[in-house]
């Protein structure tokens, strides 16, 4: 199932972005599952209090799906900071260190993140 753009979260296009990297290009697919080797689950909390989740499988498919499965790491954020974060205007480090990122799992996979997050950057139009 395609991730899908939702309204009460902006950021989430980011998500469409990474799918789009993962699916249109196959070098770029296997690249990421080469370098990824986890499944991230991300979980952003908008202003209103409300949670939405997403799973990127860097593992096995190289996809997004939209919902919450059983991943190798978890990150939770706001979705203005993954935003910023996807657009390189905050970094995941400065994040976690002020308590605006929390990690469960590996934390050293979750830097696996952050090279679809750059290739992602160009068509997440936030």
């Amino acid at each position: 199932m395609r991730p899908r753009h939702i309204d009460k979260f902006p950021s989430s296009v980011a998500f469409d972005a990474i799918n789009d990297v993962l699916s249109n290009s196959e070098a770029d697919r296997k690249d990421a599952i080469k370098n990824g080797k986890a499944v991230f689950g991300i979980t952003l909390k908008n202003p209103a209090g409300e949670t939405e989740s997403w799973f990127i499988d860097l593992a096995k498919e190289g996809k997004v799906v939209q919902g919450l499965d059983k991943s190798d790491v978890e990150l939770r954020l706001s979705d203005e900071d993954f935003g910023k974060l996807v657009m390189g205007k905050a970094k995941a480090q400065g994040l976690f260190m002020s308590g605006k990122l929390k990690i469960k799992g590996n934390v050293m996979k979750a830097a696996k993140l952050e090279p679809i997050l750059n290739k992602s950057r160009s068509k997440a139009k936030l």
